[in-house]
């Protein structure tokens, strides 16, 4: 099969060990795809799709540039960046694969360390010829709120637990009553949670009823000296709040590692004139480790639907179109 592995920024899927199960198959890598010359052509060929995660919008417009497109093999869990009817609609069979959540629970917490300590404006200050020119704060006895309560939220709560904080956590009942049992606080009420915590960390799925759901009054009722997290989604806030919440000072910092348009090249963007705010380009799963866990799998996939195994296939106009 013609494969395509699209908007690899880094340049780093070739050099995984798990690419030498490909080796009877044509593989293509891009970068940012957006950007590349000769990218219809190579679409014009491809028959199997590897997206990175939810990099790629695979829609009805793409789809009609891939006219020899059979498969979808996406990393890790298929989101909504998949347009699924659109693929039923062109014949396109979608498997998703399985990835792990140590890569962001980690860079959660690095992300929580540095935007406590003031890192990333320490180390500027210093590689500019200055010396210690700000102060940080300890997380050891402070609160750290987490808003959901899945596997990256109770990995992010283990490590808050062994730094000497406190863990409260907001969500659904199953969400807060998990928590309870692990050890942690099931917050009374929204305002609590916000108001109560010193850094909040957001681990949510983004889905219809969680899309704009934190607004400017959650961000409003945070402390003047709280820290707001978020490598989940940007479009779980609503727009422009985070904006204007740091702005008004409540929370006083933010450390943000996600944005409603990616990738960002433009250096205007709202977030990047703002003086108490962390801005990193979407690295929470980027590890090696992460890569070769989300890229065996679907590598894998791919080599079961070359064997005409199509029992992982999610769109059933698919099998039922292969079996008639």
């Amino acid at each position: 099969m013609n494969i395509l592995i699209p908007d690899d920024y880094q340049r780093a899927v070739a050099q995984l060990k798990c690419v030498e199960l490909l080796a009877d198959h044509d593989l293509r890598i891009l970068g940012d795809m957006s950007r590349a010359s000769d990218v219809d052509a190579v679409l014009a060929r491809t028959q199997c799709l590897v997206p990175i995660r939810e990099r790629t919008r695979v829609d009805a417009a793409l789809l009609a540039k891939m006219p020899a497109l059979l498969l979808i093999s996406q990393t890790g869990p298929v989101g909504r960046h998949i347009d699924m009817a659109a693929c039923e609609a062109a014949g396109v069979a979608v498997m998703q694969g399985t990835g792990s959540p140590h890569a962001p629970a980690e860079f959660a917490w690095l992300m929580i360390m540095s935007a406590c300590r003031r890192f990333s404006e320490a180390v500027d200050a210093f590689r500019q010829g200055q010396w210690q020119v700000n102060i940080g704060s300890e997380v050891y006895g402070k609160t750290l709120g987490i808003l959901g309560f899945g596997k990256l939220g109770k990995k992010v709560a283990q490590y808050a637990h062994a730094f000497g904080m406190q863990v409260q956590v907001w969500g659904s009942e199953r969400a807060r009553a998990e928590a309870s049992a692990a050890g942690c606080i099931a917050s009374a009420s929204r305002d609590a949670f916000f108001s109560g915590a010193d850094v909040v960390t957001v681990h949510l799925r983004l889905a219809e009823e969680t899309r704009g759901s934190i607004g400017v009054d959650d961000l409003a009722a945070m402390k003047s000296t709280a820290v707001f997290v978020n490598i989940s989604r940007a479009e779980l806030l609503a727009p422009g709040a985070l904006e204007m919440a740091l702005r008004q000072g409540r929370p006083g910092y933010a450390a943000v590692d996600v944005y409603e348009s990616e990738p960002v090249y433009d250096r205007q963007h709202p977030l990047f004139d703002l003086p108490n705010v962390l801005c990193t380009p979407h690295l929470g799963y980027v590890a090696e480790q992460s890569y070769e866990a989300y890229f065996r799998s679907a590598f894998s996939n791919v080599l079961q639907f070359a064997a005409g195994d199509y029992g992982s296939v999610l769109n059933p106009a698919f099998i039922n179109n292969r079996s008639a």
